[in-house]
């Protein structure tokens, strides 16, 4: 299959699922297209998808100048960002997904303000508890630090949370991950905090995509299925499909939950 059959194959997956819980809008996908080369996300594009995502500044710094004449693309920064890194990254992204920390935003905002920018950020949340992961666990000081702090980084875009939960092979393990965030983000919207959005959910996993299409805006991040190709699909619910390991093989389950 070639990256643009998957990309539909994706598209179709997470239609039906939006079909299911009775809604079809505010949901992007977002291509992670880190480790693949510029063919590959011209490729993508031509196909229709607009939103990528990167995880090494350094990568992404070799590969900009061959994407600069995309149109309408929306670059995000999905991985760990260092504090040396943070200006070149705001040069080169449009948006970082891995905000967890005072310090990084602080730096962010005034990057951006240096470069005449407004960024979009997520908040990084370790739904996990693992240590070799970041992300501000949910109950940390420094979640509630970074949510008060909104108002003094006016260059910043405070949009939602992102959450990476831990690996599994079996697509149920995940579930309970996914419904957290939604819960911490339903109790960060409650308390109505200025310049705190909570309209992103972004959620990642690498052998599965599970949608909560319930309400709100959600963007799915693929990490591997749609760049993949001569692979063959295994149909969902057979033996063979359920808790495949291969990452980059495009036959993962799409359903609510």
């Amino acid at each position: 299959m070639s990256i643009a059959e998957n990309i539909a194959w994706v598209r179709e997956r997470i239609a039906a699922a939006a079909r299911r819980v009775g809604r079809a809008d505010n949901i992007t996908l977002v291509g992670v297209s880190k480790t693949f080369p510029v063919e590959c996300i011209r490729e993508a594009y031509a196909a229709g998808l607009r939103v990528f995502g990167e995880n090494r500044v350094q990568e992404f710094a070799g590969k900009v100048d061959a994407l600069r004449d995309l149109r309408d693309v929306e670059w995000h920064l999905i991985g760990h960002l260092q504090t040396n890194k943070v200006a070149k990254a705001v040069e080169l992204f449009d948006a970082v997904d891995s905000v967890d920390s005072v310090r990084m935003a602080e730096k962010l905002n005034a990057s951006a303000e240096s470069a005449g920018k407004k960024l979009s950020v997520l908040i990084e949340i370790n739904v996990g508890g693992e240590a070799a992961k970041t992300g501000v666990a949910a109950t940390a000081e420094e979640l509630d630090q970074v949510l008060r702090g909104a108002p003094r980084w006016g260059h910043l875009k405070i949009c939602g949370l992102m959450a990476v939960p831990p690996y599994t092979e079996d697509p149920e393990c995940s579930r309970p991950y996914f419904r957290q965030l939604r819960q911490i983000r339903d109790s960060i919207a409650a308390r109505a905090l200025p310049m705190v959005g909570t309209d992103v959910l972004s959620m990642a996993c690498r052998t599965i995509l599970k949608l909560r299409l319930k309400r709100g805006d959600l963007r799915a991040r693929r990490d591997g299925d749609f760049w993949a190709t001569n692979k063959t699909l295994t149909p969902v619910g057979t033996e063979e499909h359920r808790g495949s390991p291969e990452r980059f093989t495009p036959c993962s389950p799409v359903y609510p939950w």
